[in-house]
């Protein structure tokens, strides 16, 4: 808030009342837990009282439904400051994010993973995570893990059948990005003269060929397209690194390598291979190395944690050479929230999280059909039920993303047509692929997915209506 901005009254009243309160609920909580013995004169809470009280009182903003308050959105509020502000959803503005702002661009670019937003409110008990300012300040050991979060993600593995963990390593890194790096480097030539290629297939996150890219060395470099290599004649006489990514990133298809032969490496990204994204199979998936990440598990992309399951050994120790050279370890804090969210995600044996996230993107796909339906300018990837192994059960398809494209041969631009009617998608071409194609994100908040669809809406109308005008209106969420 401004300066000048003027408080109500009413909010000091408010807010004098709700923190007693808080301590209050806090206090019988506590007493209640009698197996932990925190009321019985032995001992009681002393210095995480006071962070406890203050993550209840920022957690209680509500922010009209439509954004999020934050600890570190201001200074203590103990100290007498005033609340944090209201950090709104993408089209929302004012001091409660009540207010929906005209002629707003809807973003449906990233993936930030906030779908699952909604679940971690309702486990917020159990999800939390409260440190001492003294937690491990060490650097991390060597082996840069923390074994108990390792024995759970494990046996989350287990419990889901995506993947085989039996007599596999793992790897800790800054997410899956930093693992990339690490196993293209791990499975470069150690001595060679000519330097290894990295392939891939179209379309393909567009990480991939940046990333190579960037770290271009003596060791590798970005190839383009897999399938030209099929019948390259240099193929037989050159390393090739193929990054196979399954569920795909933008389309949501489940790939496997084109590329085979003993000079062949593949590096499978299964971040999306998780039950609220995709059917997993009755075979777990047994990769040399399988990339997966916190961020499309449980939706904590800002942690900035992921892990790969490695068959060698030898790989698996330039790896954690990589890692270690790269950061110096991973983040114990980060450590120590993803062990506690994987635990919260093993409750039920995964079905909590799994089913709330499949009937969220199932009927968030589902929805998106229906609009396009009726329309012959766009279309979307063709996929189908498949049975899934964890849900025993044949499931329709929940993917994160929408791969569109634009049918008119008129609109060689996709992008541009929807930036038009104010929806901002991922352009084709960072994917490999033609501009007519625009990615869609259908991870993002329910505002985000209820304003493209308000959209869409519109724009496809338009076919029928060449003069409907394609601003944002009136909106309510969840229309």
């Amino acid at each position: 808030m401004g300066k000048d901005t003027k408080i109500n009254p009413a909010c000091n009243v408010v807010i004098f009342l709700l923190v007693p309160s808080i301590i209050v609920n806090i206090f019988f909580i506590l007493r209640d837990h009698d197996e932990i013995n925190l009321w019985d004169g032995r001992w009681q809470l002393s210095w995480s009282r006071r962070a406890a009280v203050e993550a209840e009182y920022v957690a209680a903003i509500s922010c009209s439904g439509h954004g999020k308050a934050y600890l570190d959105g201001s200074p203590s509020l103990l100290d007498g400051n005033k609340s944090p502000p209201c950090e709104c959803n993408t089209c929302f503005g004012g001091p409660d994010c009540s207010q929906i702002l005209p002629g707003c661009v809807v973003d449906v670019d990233s993936g930030n993973p906030y779908f699952l937003e909604p679940f971690w409110t309702e486990n917020a008990e159990s999800s939390a995570v409260l440190l001492s300012g003294w937690h491990r300040m060490g650097y991390a050991s060597s082996t840069m893990v923390t074994e108990e979060l390792e024995k759970h993600i494990r046996e989350l593995h287990e419990i889901v059948g995506n993947a085989v963990t039996k007599e596999r390593f793992i790897v800790f890194g800054v997410g899956s990005i930093q693992l990339l790096s690490a196993a293209i480097h791990a499975l470069s030539p150690q001595n060679s003269s000519s330097p290894a290629r990295v392939v891939v297939s179209v379309p393909y996150y567009g990480t991939y060929k940046s990333q190579t890219d960037y770290f271009e060395s003596m060791k590798f470099k970005f190839g383009g397209e897999a399938s030209l290599w099929k019948n390259n004649s240099d193929a037989n006489n050159t390393n090739l690194i193929e990054l196979v990514t399954s569920p795909n990133n933008p389309d949501g298809q489940l790939k496997k390598s084109v590329l085979h032969g003993p000079n062949v490496k593949a590096i499978y990204d299964r971040v999306y291979y998780w039950p609220h994204f995709t059917a997993i199979d009755s075979a777990p998936a047994n990769e040399e190395v399988m990339l997966f990440s916190l961020s499309k598990l449980t939706g904590h992309a800002g942690s900035r944690f992921g892990w790969a399951v490695v068959k060698d050994e030898e790989v698996y120790q330039r790896m954690l050479t990589h890692v270690s050279l790269n950061t110096i370890g991973i983040s114990r804090e980060a450590q120590l929230r993803a062990l506690q969210l994987v635990k919260v995600a093993l409750q039920g044996n995964g079905k909590d999280i799994f089913e709330f996230g499949y009937k969220t993107l199932s009927n968030r796909w589902e929805k998106l059909n229906e609009t396009l339906s009726v329309s012959s300018r766009f279309s979307l990837q063709k996929l189908g039920a498949q049975y899934c192994s964890f849900f025993q059960a044949v499931r329709g398809p929940s993917p994160g993303y929408a791969w569109l494209k634009c049918e008119r041969e008129e609109d060689k631009d996709c992008y541009a047509v929807l930036e038009e009617a104010n929806i901002k998608g991922r352009r084709g071409s960072v994917f490999g692929a033609e501009e007519r194609y625009v990615r869609l994100s259908l991870v993002r908040s329910q505002d985000d997915f209820d304003l493209m669809i308000h959209q869409l809406n519109k724009l496809v109308s338009q076919e029928y209506n060449p003069k409907l005008i394609l601003e944002p209106g009136t909106f309510v969420s969840g229309s």
